[in-house]
């Protein structure tokens, strides 16, 4: 796929003109500079009849401290790996000798640059867009993102160098009239058609535990930028890998920090920590284990019991015995009491400790996450639970009955028992849980009960 990367300064609108291609609000924009810092990837499609694209958001260039030093770093990686390059500019402003030095160097990639000129916002401004021929660009596109003015244009320029899709070949009326029956020849053909075999998992923790070096660390390449800077992660970074023929996609998401100390755009990294938590099948919930556990690493635990995520919980840059080990473990699982299904690990992303089985431990979790269990077994489980604990008899002192059980959601398993009552009490759900586990490995799950009472005809009403 052809890769389009946007390159500038801090707050020249990057992000905002990426959003913009997008179609979507994904990456996060603020006014203040340097917001955007690791590298954001997304692939877009452009028209329907042209190849999708990948298109790639960079941190500012800039000469300002140790942190910034490492985003411009990153930034012209990607220009090295680019075909073609978007330069923005500021039209408010006029080139200076850092800007001349920036654009001189990505021309001596001998890549295809494209000079755009935002905030050009109405035809007076115009003019100033002449101050930026002495960059010495063949191309030049005045835009106003936040007007939408020009965005077109530029869009329209970016696909005369995406190849078109191939063509494709309409089905004969014969071969429509075939039944599919008689195209799937057996259980072979069938298992081809298992969906795919994708996993998304959220790196979540507080800041600075080292959840970019893990990130890292499981892809094999320095994706993100780590610093010793707290927050050097605003907006989520995803990459993926292939591993035991599964595609697993890692997103690192912005340390959480305590509400009163949240600074600034940091407010919008944890909404979209959230968002990746709704959206992701596991989270690997990261603790410093120089550190130890402290109560945000609870409370950012609860976000993950709150989206009914597959878990594992990991201690990064761990370097002690096995007889700490176990000290530690017993810590983890007193402290995540409600986590206690997560299997946990120490890791070292530093020196690679326990990576690939973390990778290994990923697969298992998720084929836990999205599990079935075949009504007739489950509900064979379900009458035996119950006759070796009965169920507790209701306010009034009735008989609380259980008809029947079965699985009507994964990822995570989610059950519905069919009673004569629409509640369930927790401590029996609790039970009925705890059974299960004993009977199927459920290792990294969450597992649901809901209660519906016979007859009803309303959804299923989910017991928290």
């Amino acid at each position: 796929m052809l890769k389009v990367a946007i390159l500038g300064k801090p707050n020249v609108g990057k992000s905002s003109l990426f959003n913009r291609i997008l179609r979507v609000r994904d990456a996060i924009v603020s006014e203040k500079a340097g917001t955007t810092r690791d590298v954001k990837k997304r692939e877009v499609s452009l028209d329907d009849d042209l190849e999708e694209i990948v298109l790639l958001d960079t941190g500012g260039l800039e000469d300002r401290d140790e942190l910034f030093d490492k985003v411009k770093q990153k930034a012209l990686e990607v220009a090295k790996e680019a075909d073609l390059i978007l330069y923005m500019v500021d039209g408010k402003t006029i080139p200076d000798e850092e800007e001349i030095k920036y654009f001189r160097s990505l021309q001596k990639l001998k890549k295809h640059i494209i000079l755009v000129v935002n905030k050009i916002d109405n035809d007076k401004m115009m003019e100033k867009v002449y101050d930026f021929y002495e960059l010495g660009a063949d191309e030049i596109y005045p835009i106003s993102v936040a007007h939408n003015r020009g965005v077109g244009k530029l869009i329209e320029r970016i696909k005369k160098f995406v190849p078109k899709k191939p063509k494709t070949f309409e089905v004969s009326e014969f071969e429509q009239e075939i039944p599919l029956e008689d195209l799937l020849m057996g259980e072979e053909n069938e298992e081809n058609l298992e969906e795919l075999k994708e996993i998304k998992v959220a790196i979540v923790g507080r800041v600075n535990v080292g959840k970019s070096s893990l990130l890292n660390a499981l892809v094999g390449e320095d994706r993100a930028i780590v610093s010793d800077i707290d927050g050097t992660t605003i907006d989520p970074i995803d990459e993926s890998i292939w591993h035991e023929g599964w595609n697993i996609t890692f997103v690192d998401t912005a340390g959480i920090r305590r509400r009163s100390k949240i600074k600034d755009i940091e407010k919008y990294a944890l909404l979209r920590t959230e968002k990746v938590l709704e959206e992701a099948d596991i989270a690997i919930l990261v603790i410093d284990a120089k550190e130890g556990i402290v109560e945000l690493d609870e409370k950012i635990g609860g976000l993950i019991d709150k989206h009914k995520n597959g878990v594992i919980i990991v201690a990064n840059k761990w370097d002690e015995n096995a007889e700490e080990f176990h000290k530690f473990r017993k810590e983890v699982y007193y402290r995540f009491k409600y986590l206690y299904f997560a299997p946990f690990l120490a890791v070292s992303a530093k020196t690679g400790r326990n990576i690939d089985k973390l990778k290994d431990e990923i697969i298992r979790v998720y084929k836990n996450y999205s599990k079935r269990i075949p009504t007739a077994t489950l509900n064979k489980w379900i009458e035996e639970a119950t006759i070796r604990h009965h169920l507790p008899t209701d306010i009034g002192g009735k008989e609380v009955k259980i008809y029947y059980a079965t699985q009507y959601k994964t990822k995570p398993p989610t059950i519905a028992l069919v009673m004569n009552r629409n509640k369930l009490h927790f401590s029996y759900r609790r039970y009925l849980v705890n059974f299960l586990r004993k009977k199927e490995d459920f290792t990294g799950t969450p597992i649901v009960f809901v209660a519906r009472k016979k007859g009803e005809k309303n959804e299923y009403q989910t017991q928290e």
